[in-house]
């Protein structure tokens, strides 16, 4: 059997200057990449090309299918493929999308020009897209790109993607037999080396399968009982398998449904109970304030008892005048009681009035004239009475704040 083309070996310093300038780079030319991910992008390609020479990273422009184009990161080259004890090698474009490694990558099978893809094939599109139940289940830390390879590797032995086109040969064509039972050779692929003269003979391009698909049908040798019973077993294993991942998948995500509806009840209850808190923070403030009130008023209070204390003791032994029981504080407090008993006064007068002209002792014109008149005097000291307050009112808040900044120095 003829050994595949040997690939020279990657300089791993070069790709780790390139990996390292790559996702470094800042301003408009830079990888989409977010910074907490890229040293274990680099990690995952690093070791790519460590198991797989055959694959190079690059960076090359992707079209998203909504027209958007940027710049990413790929790896780009062949992956072995054994098929029916021959190994061959497949072509293919890793790419590394922005939300790479947390979402999976996406893959293409890049054929070279004289190849076609299957169709259909359960696990390429037409377009080239490569689907696997690895990639479907992609997890984020744990997927990478190693096992990636394998995966594809796996499930392309059991089902080629690729085939040669066959093409015409301007020579005198060979025998049919020879065509048929021909295999060619490749830089992708390898076999014995009888077939290589044969496939020289056929003058057909290279195929990465060693076989080449005929529109004439070819007699296939029979398999072996043994062999189609353990790649039916190897099938209904890998089937199982993914059914238990997705069950797998599905009770986790219920469980993660779970925890997120309690941690939401959870960030609820944490905003209840810190506005409660600044509630209570706000209720305290104000309690503190009107204890501060109601400790200076005490004071005035308690000083006030005390310069009168001996007053009240004179008053019980002496008869003393009521007018002179009370001293004013100053002149605002006796302008305010002589303005407050002259209108009482005159409403007392003007109730008197009332009466007797009810009962006809005042003739109702005099009635009216007094009435005027005290009403004119009333007004004037309820006015002076307003004054008064209002500028006691100020003295008192300038009183205040006073004591207050005594207590707060």
């Amino acid at each position: 059997m003829v050994p595949p083309p040997s690939t020279p070996p990657p300089n791993p310093q070069l790709i780790q200057q390139f990996l390292s300038s790559a996702l470094s780079q800042r301003g408009p030319s830079s990888l989409p990449y977010t910074e907490d991910t890229k040293w274990l992008i680099r990690q995952h390609l690093l070791s790519l090309i460590s198991h797989y020479p055959s694959l190079e990273p690059k960076t090359a422009t992707f079209t998203h299918n909504d027209g958007r184009s940027v710049n990413l990161l790929q790896a780009d080259g062949t992956i072995p493929m054994p098929f029916q004890g021959v190994t061959y090698n497949i072509p293919i474009i890793i790419w590394l999308i922005e939300s790479y490694p947390r979402h999976p990558p996406l893959v293409y099978v890049n054929p070279m020009r004289d190849m076609i893809i299957k169709r259909p094939h359960p696990n390429v599109s037409p377009s080239g897209l490569v689907s696997i139940p690895y990639l479907q289940n992609w997890i984020y830390p744990s997927s990478n790109l190693v096992d990636l390879v394998l995966n594809l590797s796996s499930a392309f032995s059991r089902d080629p993607p690729l085939y040669s086109q066959r093409r015409p040969n301007p020579n005198p064509s060979p025998s049919p037999s020879a065509s048929v039972n021909s295999s060619m050779t490749s830089s992708y692929g390898q076999q014995p080396p009888s077939s290589v003269s044969a496939s020289a003979a056929a003058g057909y391009p290279p195929s990465p399968y060693g076989r080449v698909q005929l529109p004439q049908p070819s007699q296939r040798p029979p398999e072996d009982a043994a062999e189609v019973y353990k790649r039916n077993a190897v099938n209904k294993l890998v089937e199982m398998v993914h059914g238990d991942i997705i069950g797998m998948r599905k009770a986790r995500e219920v469980d993660m449904e779970g925890l997120l509806s309690a941690q939401a009840v959870l960030r609820r209850r944490e905003e209840v109970i810190n506005k409660g808190l600044g509630e209570l923070q706000d209720e305290k403030e104000g309690l503190e304030q009107q204890l501060q009130v109601v400790l200076m008023n005490t004071d005035v209070l308690d000083g006030w008892i005390r310069d009168n204390e001996g007053k009240t003791r004179s008053l019980g032994k002496d008869n003393v005048d009521v007018d002179e029981a009370f001293h004013f504080v100053d002149v605002l407090s006796k302008q305010m009681l002589d303005c407050t008993a002259a209108d009482l006064a005159i409403e007392d007068v003007v109730y008197s009035l009332d009466k007797a002209v009810q009962e006809g002792l005042v003739p109702f014109d005099q009635y009216l004239r007094n009435v005027r008149l005290l009403a004119r005097k009333q007004f004037f000291h309820k006015a002076t009475t307003a004054k008064v307050r209002a500028a006691q009112m100020q003295a008192e808040v300038d009183s205040m704040a006073a004591r207050i900044q005594h207590f707060v120095s």
